[in-house]
């Protein structure tokens, strides 16, 4: 018997309704702004970013959102689509990706009262909540202008190559704005019943289908769950998709949960595909394909939600980030190979809000395709990379894939070293991919991996390598305060690592990413899968975050489940302000949120005095206190361990320092791999 396809459903091709068009699969690449639209030969690197996606076999790709008009701009100077000369450049990206097979589509996004300029409109003059400006109204004779705006954007596409345009009609832009009743006030046409605020996103669909004609893909972006108070009924989203398709859409991608909204949606503590079964309200209400998306980061996933038919096609955007060949290494079964995306957002999503390039934590090529190149040596050397942390394997793998004999050393009887303690924080069991990853790239690329074996200086010198790589990582920075060795006090380290036992009431030193992991850690309530590595289902994540599985509440919200911590604890840090301030900007509210729901106090502007058999002494605003706690965890930052290169320049040997060899700071996976890859690729 011949064997069974991978994925079969994946894989299964489909003809667009209306259209001669035949996607040889079912995965298409969602948007993502990387950032490179607004920068002198941003277009070029654009290009090879699409190119390398639409040769491993993308079916259909959306471009980062572009703005219809000056208004709709999401920072000041952001790219728009309005004239001739905005669309030339757009040519380098479609001809890239129809050189390879593929197909584009340009995604159309309005910023509504999301704009951070001056001149943000939107339906009311309603400022959102995360932003501090308030938008103008929109007058009449201005919302008629920017439907030929959308009009123009669309046109202009369909002249330099697009394939298609995506109306972004959700995550809380302005078409979203319209549509519900909180961010739009109007009592004239555009307003007030169903009939008023659903006018402005048909008249778009309506409009751009009778410029492009009936091959011209048109996606709409539609708000499935709203995920904010006073967002639209079920009912309404229904009446909608309905009204989308009559209008001429050619497909419908469903969104979850505006920008404000304080459910997570991507994050990592999101469960994979935890949002396919709002999609599947839409199967049998309309005629045309439909689109799930939101953390599908494994082929197993999207084949799932493919096969159970809660969709006809899978959006996956920051999978691609990680790696571009997702497609083609599932279509050949090993899905062992895929460079799987863990949901962090720390250089994609947290760069893009930075106002910074985005790229991918475990794959820094991302975004950087024409100057991070990893091509083959031209002298091939021996090389040791001591430390097989997230530095030291990125190092590693990079350096023999381009034919450098690499031996890799760790004095632990595993590879990846500071992920290892990540991997214990609930929510963060998605590292577990990328230790997989690795592993099999080791063996890939044929590196020499020596675990449990601690190296010294003289061994180093007197195997004759030509380079020496030193990923050694960090070491806690011990607590210098009187009392610092009490039995009470442990380090992060015990705690996480070796599982020291821990009392009832805590007191954490520190506030960074590691205290608020160790927080976590710590307040996460006894039975729940966090503890043991293992994510939330979907049913216990919707539970705990209010999100109404059964869509009966406007905006699909409803009351949190309650929360009993496990202990008692208390967050410490000297600087006064936020604690928590550094955390990612798209992630670091998730976790103060669930901090504060399980009763953490916060406090910052700490003197720290001593620390005795009554418990932690401090001084805060001048006023003495004393913290009776069981246990005393710190967290208060790392130095970076150097021993062994210090050694090798007594014996005349330069090495090359990386990760929190080179900077301890927090632990930063993002850093340590984008350091060792660059280091490898230059050797």
């Amino acid at each position: 018997m011949p064997t069974p396809p991978p994925y079969p459903h994946m894989f299964e091709p489909i003809t667009l309704p209306g259209t001669a068009i035949t996607l040889p699969n079912r995965v298409i690449m969602g948007s993502m702004h990387m950032g490179h639209e607004e920068l002198p030969g941003g277009f070029e690197r654009l290009a090879a970013f699409y190119r390398e996606r639409a040769a491993n076999g993308v079916a259909l790709m959306v471009t980062g959102g572009i703005s219809p008009n000056a208004a709709g701009r999401l920072k000041p100077h952001a790219a728009t689509m309005t004239t001739e000369e905005d669309a030339e450049p757009h040519r380098l990206i479609t001809k890239a990706v129809h050189d390879e097979g593929s197909r584009i589509a340009l995604q159309i996004l309005h910023a509504g009262r999301y704009g951070a300029h001056p001149d943000a409109v939107a339906p009311s003059p309603v400022a959102a909540p995360i932003s501090p400006i308030t938008p103008r109204e929109l007058t009449d004779a201005e919302i008629v202008e920017t439907i030929e705006d959308f009009v123009r954007a669309a046109t202009l596409a369909q002249s330099v190559g697009y394939d298609g345009v995506e109306i972004m009609g959700s995550e809380g832009y302005l078409i979203n704005e319209f549509i519900t009743l909180e961010t739009n006030h109007r009592t004239d046409r555009w307003g007030g019943d169903i009939e008023g605020r659903f006018r402005f996103p048909l008249e778009i669909v309506r409009r751009i289908r009778e410029a492009v004609g009936p091959e011209f893909i048109i996606i709409y972006r539609l708000s499935m769950l709203d995920l904010v108070p006073g967002g639209s009924t079920l009912a309404e989203v229904l009446e909608l998709a309905a009204s989308v398709e009559a209008a001429g859409a050619t497909l419908i991608n469903t969104g979850i949960g505006w920008h404000e909204a304080r459910i997570p949606t991507i994050a990592a503590s999101v469960p994979r595909g935890a949002f396919s079964w709002v999609t599947r309200e839409l199967r049998g209400r309309v005629g045309i394909p439909l689109i799930a998306t939101n953390r599908i980061n494994t082929p197993e996933v999207a084949e799932r939600i493919l096969a159970d038919g809660d969709a006809d096609l899978v959006s996956l955007a920051r999978p691609f980030l990680a790696d571009p060949e997702f497609v083609t290494k599932a279509r050949a079964g090993a899905p062992e190979r895929i460079n799987t995306c863990i949901a962090c957002n720390q250089a994609c999503l947290d760069h893009t809000f930075a106002n910074k390039l985005s790229s991918c934590l475990v794959n820094p090529r991302a975004g950087h395709e024409t100057e991070l190149v990893i091509s083959p040596t031209r002298l091939a050397k021996r090389v040791a990379v001591v430390g097989a942390g997230p530095a030291g394997l990125s190092c590693a793998v990079t350096a023999a894939e381009r034919g450098h004999k690499v031996t890799l050393f760790d004095s632990g009887s595993g590879i990846g070293g500071q992920i290892n303690i990540a991997m214990q924080v609930p929510g963060k069991s998605e590292f577990r991919e990328t230790l997989r990853y690795f592993g099999v790239r080791i063996a890939e690329t044929g590196v020499d991996l020596r675990l449990n074996t601690t190296v010294d200086a003289r061994a180093i010198a007197e195997a004759g390598f030509d380079e020496v790589v030193i990923a050694t990582g960090v070491l806690p920075r011990p607590l210098s305060i009187p009392g610092a060795d009490h039995a009470s006090v442990l380090g992060y380290l015990d705690v996480l690592r070796d599982k020291a036992p821990v009392g009832e009431t805590v007191a954490i030193i520190g506030a960074g990413g590691i205290g608020f992991d160790t927080a976590e850690f710590l307040t996460e309530p006894v039975g729940s899968p966090g503890l043991s590595g293992e994510p939330d289902t979907r049913e216990d994540f919707l539970e705990h975050w209010g999100v109404d599985a059964g869509h009966t509440h406007p905006g699909g919200i409803t009351t949190p489940q309650p929360v009993t911590p496990a202990r008692r604890l208390t967050m410490l840090q000297r600087k006064d302000g936020k604690l928590g301030a550094g955390l990612g900007k798209t992630t670091g509210w998730i976790h103060r949120t669930e901090l504060a729901r399980r009763g953490v106090e916060m406090i910052g502007g700490v003197e720290y005095v001593r620390i005795d058999d009554e418990g932690l002494h401090l001084t805060v605003d001048d006023e003495p206190r004393v913290l009776e706690v069981d246990s005393i965890v710190v967290c208060a930052g790392q130095e970076p361990r150097r021993d062994l290169a210090d050694e090798l320049a007594t014996l005349g040997i330069t090495s090359h320092l990386i990760g929190g060899a080179d900077v301890a700071g927090e632990l930063d996976a993002k850093r340590a791999i984008n350091q060792g890859t660059r280091v490898a690729a230059e050797i």
